[in-house]
């Protein structure tokens, strides 16, 4: 058993607390994404969580063992854990299968085959092992760090940012390799990120950490589709945001009379924040939905954003498929497709 159960565990840099009582539990052979700001405490959790930092309280489980708390402090090299660092650190002065045999028992270091096994597994031919770190791209380094961190075959794998140095090509096929490798080897992983498309298309779940605390942790589904607050709404991906006002039926709000999704439907009343992502908008005609021109489009290739102020001057955004964009100063219909969220409004 690997399950990683988190209790209570609070870090604080002087008098100010960097972490506050976070609880998080990540079972076993599943990936969970630490998404949020930089600086907002992720790697501090990793370090603890590593061994490499006591915390001022709380507990750290890894399967049935308490690695950390109620008096106990197992050393990094006995938790049974592998870590990626963001620069992969990698020992310059050693060839690829130098540096993926260092972690191995000395009479281990000198077996070819499980330093082939550990490159075949992260996607490397065999003769990378003779080469320099030096001599490959940041994606390959990364790959190699990887193996050399699964050397051991450790229970759990903890990865702090290792694709954000990456350009956008080699982040996509270097992020795949490393899903697939852990994949296959059913390690229990945390990834540190503050990519937010990194994190819901890589991990089983998502602990979005927000001023020390956790503010939402769900599949990636949840926590896209239903954020718990205006602000998470908005750090999560694009969102257009309107101002409603709550009546008998629904909400009336520029888009028309709008049924919304809450956490708390009860507690809504009178004005409210209503918050729709720009995919659940389309250009097409539908009862009651309101007009506009077109006032400036973003291309990106498969999608395009579309920027309309409607016939009330509400501007709002919405994403079409990027080779059937309509053109600047067209008048459009604007109507929802997709889910519409509300909040009270603070």
């Amino acid at each position: 058993m690997s399950t990683v159960d988190v209790r209570g565990i609070t870090v604080g840099y002087g008098a100010e607390p960097v972490l506050r009582e976070i609880d998080l539990t990540v079972h076993t052979g599943t990936t969970t994404a630490v998404l949020g700001a930089s600086g907002g405490g992720k790697t501090t959790l990793l370090r603890v969580i590593a061994g490499f930092l006591q915390p001022d309280a709380g507990t750290v489980v890894i399967g049935e063992r308490t690695v950390c708390g109620d008096g106990r402090a197992v050393p990094p090299e006995r938790r049974g854990i592998g870590y990626v660092r963001q620069d992969g650190g990698l020992f310059p002065h050693l060839d690829v299968g130098g540096n993926i045999a260092f972690g191995l028992p000395r009479a281990a270091r000198r077996r070819r085959d499980r330093v082939a096994e550990l490159l075949e597994l992260v996607g490397l031919p065999a003769q990378t092992a003779t080469r320099r770190p030096a001599q490959l791209s940041g994606g390959q380094q990364q790959r190699v760090a990887l193996a050399r961190a699964l050397a051991l075959s450790p229970a759990v794998v903890l990865l702090d940012e290792p694709f954000s140095s990456l350009d956008t090509a080699l982040r996509a096929s270097t992020r795949e390799a490393v899903a697939a490798a852990l994949a296959e080897t059913a390690a229990t992983t945390i990834l540190v990120t503050h990519d937010q498309q990194e994190a819901l298309s890589f991990a089983d779940q998502v602990a979005i950490m927000r001023d020390g605390r956790f503010s939402q942790v769900g599949s990636p589904r949840e926590i896209y589709e239903s954020p718990v607050d205006l602000r998470e709404a908005s750090f999560l991906g694009d969102v257009v945001h309107l101002t409603g006002h709550c009546v008998d039926d629904g909400i009336t709000c520029p888009l028309g009379l709008v049924t919304a999704r809450s956490d708390s439907p009860a507690a809504l009343s009178g004005e409210v924040d209503v918050v729709v992502r720009p995919e659940d908008l389309t250009l097409t005609d539908s009862p009651g939905c309101p007009h506009g021109s077109v006032q400036e489009i973003s291309y990106h290739g498969a999608h395009a954003l579309v920027r309309v102020a409607l016939d009330d001057g509400t501007a709002v955004t919405v994403r079409v498929v990027g080779r059937r964009t309509p053109e600047p100063g067209e008048q459009v219909p604007v109507s929802v497709i997709g889910p519409v969220l509300a909040y009270p409004r603070a």
